[in-house]
């Protein structure tokens, strides 16, 4: 299965809405926080939930340099 590149975008762009990491974007959430989420009953329903278990399992799988690449082309992007 092949990932969604709007959906890796997001990653880098998207910022958390709430909670201690609130105004921090998805890609730079420390692994333990998402594991927090992991044990304590889930990620949120929703879009927020999809972009947040995509930044887990990359950072759960050691990938991030999938992160890194992402926002060194989105700062190449015209603004």
């Amino acid at each position: 299965m092949q990932p969604d590149p709007k959906i890796l975008q997001q990653l880098v762009t998207q910022k958390m809405p709430f909670g201690k990491y609130k105004g921090r974007l998805l890609s730079d959430l420390p692994i333990g926080y998402l594991e927090w989420f992991k044990r304590n009953g889930g990620f949120p329903n929703g879009k927020l939930g999809e972009l947040l278990e995509n930044v887990y399992v990359i950072k759960l799988n050691g990938l991030e340099g999938i992160i890194q690449k992402l926002k060194e082309n989105h700062h190449k992007l015209p603004q």
